[in-house]
């Protein structure tokens, strides 16, 4: 075995694959490997995949071949496909794209030194055949826990270790390992989802809803805290599931004021909610503790009643508004995203019209817009009535002019408004630069800071937003001094 085996780690997606990525850098780590930041430094580039829509998939396919192109003239021997694509596709991804050393899939995870070993030493791991992960737990919530030690799921690594295997952080550090010092971190809260949206295929890859028990939640964000974290944002495909398959649907409410107590941690942000099963109750929780955002990732995915119905979704426009004045009642400078789908199958000029009164009303603080495209496997892909592509990219630009609107007379709202900012990065040429409440990472825009003396990266500092630049915020710091007046300030 070489002395110094070294791997490069490449994350496309989501949050969640993030999550995945640091738990497979923990295991390797713990096993001898040295990690690096860039692939063309590493003997081995680990591409943590997406499958969700095309775009995401050509991404990662674009990211396995500019990895492979470092075989000819760099340090990189191997290029391994993981995550959500290796894992839908597995024996066909590994014969449609054979500049892929190796093909793994979630069950490979726990083994995943000795498949890339393997593969660096010229041997052949054959790839799996995929199957629906959602067989492989029972049908009923209530039974899954007792199964779940017996399925591969990502991001839920053991928290009780072998002394030496995981990052010393008193008796229960996670197997996980961080790949970027920023002082916001995800936490995943539970994989899989319940939910037969008719256009999605992640069910299918990720498995049935599954719960982390809390104790492991609360391990881990304390380890995070250790490590510098400020902010988690709990991540998974369905928050508002968390605790059905544990007894209590309720006990993300008890578990969120938990993670605020955690020595360390200033904020916490909870993503990815169902608003049919926004509870009232997770509702005033979400609003009304301290340490707890209040910021509501509803997955609204249109407005149309027959649009939502042949989704496999519930709701309509006035719901959903209903829902929006109810949080805005309870906390009005809550920060709201969602995400739309255009150009759904059957979708009339009557049912975009719907979506466009709901996003003019509900003065949303981020809008993603998508146009539909049929994904293999999924329900949706065999309805009829299909849109023409040129129809579908003409809406998805109509829609995303306006929502480029909205969001950015929402964030003109806010001019006036106090602030509570998370410094995320500190440039002497570029400003200073951070996330207020409302905003999660990457996804809702940020704040520029018109002053950054005596800051560095993880302060919390009071601003008062003073202009806007399109969804991002300007905002002026308000201590006098040190930066830490402002933080005891916040608290």
């Amino acid at each position: 075995m070489p002395d110094r085996r070294t791997v490069a780690l490449v994350t496309l997606g989501c949050a969640r694959n993030e999550v995945d990525s640091e738990e497979l850098a923990g295991r390797l780590e713990a096993d001898g490997w040295q990690l690096v930041e860039d692939a063309e430094d590493a003997d081995v580039a680990v591409v943590n995949t997406c499958g969700f829509v095309e775009a995401a998939k050509k991404d990662s396919v674009d990211a396995l071949l500019e990895a492979n192109d470092l075989k000819r003239h760099g340090r990189t021997q191997a290029v391994v496909a993981v995550g959500c694509m290796a894992e839908r596709y597995g024996k066909e991804l590994a014969e449609a794209l054979p500049e892929a050393d190796g093909v793994l899939g979630f069950d490979d995870y726990t083994d995943i030194s000795d498949r890339l070993q393997t593969i660096l030493n010229g041997g052949i791991h054959a790839s799996h055949t995929p199957r629906d992960r959602r067989k492989l737990l029972p049908i009923s919530p209530a039974e899954r826990q007792e199964s779940a030690a017996s399925v591969a799921l990502p991001g839920h690594g053991p928290m009780d270790l072998p002394e030496g295997l995981a990052p010393a952080s008193g008796p229960r550090a996670p197997l996980r390992r961080r790949l970027e010092g920023t002082p916001v971190a995800s936490v995943k809260l539970a994989s899989g989802c319940d939910r037969r949206c008719s256009f999605c295929a992640i069910p299918s890859f990720r498995g049935s809803f599954i719960s982390r028990r809390p104790s492991d939640v609360l391990g881990e964000t304390r380890w995070l805290a250790e490590q510098g974290v400020k902010e988690v944002m709990l991540v998974s495909e369905n928050n508002t599931s968390y605790g059905k398959d544990l007894g209590d649907i309720r006990l993300l409410e008890s578990l969120l004021p938990e993670l605020a107590e955690v020595d360390g941690i200033e904020r916490v942000r909870v993503s990815y909610l169902q608003p049919a099963e926004t509870r009232p109750g997770l509702i005033d929780v979400l609003t009304s503790t301290p340490g707890v955002v209040p910021y509501f990732d509803l997955s609204f995915q249109h407005s149309a009643p027959d649009v939502l119905r042949a989704m496999r979704r519930f709701g309509d426009t006035d719901r959903f508004l209903e829902l929006l004045d109810t949080i805005r009642s309870k906390a009005p400078e809550a920060g709201v995203r969602s995400n739309f789908i255009v150009g759904f199958p059957g979708e009339s000029e009557s049912d975009l019209a719907e979506l466009e009164r709901f996003l003019t009303h509900a003065r949303l603080d981020a809008i993603g817009v998508f146009g539909y495209s049929d994904e293999e496997g999924t329900e949706a892909a065999t309805y009829e009535h299909k849109l023409d592509e040129d129809i579908v990219a003409e809406r998805l630009a109509r829609v995303s002019r306006m929502a480029e609107e909205l969001v950015s007379q929402r964030a003109e709202e806010r001019v006036g408004e106090t602030v509570r900012v998370l410094v995320e990065s500190v440039d002497e040429e570029e400003g200073v630069y951070g996330r207020a409440a409302h905003q999660a990472p990457e996804t809702d825009g940020q704040v520029l800071l018109t002053s950054g003396t005596g800051l560095r990266t993880g302060h919390m500092v009071e601003a008062k937003v003073v202009g806007t630049e399109g969804v991002d915020l300007v905002a002026e710091p308000l201590f006098q001094g040190s930066p830490a007046l402002s933080e005891e300030a916040g608290r």
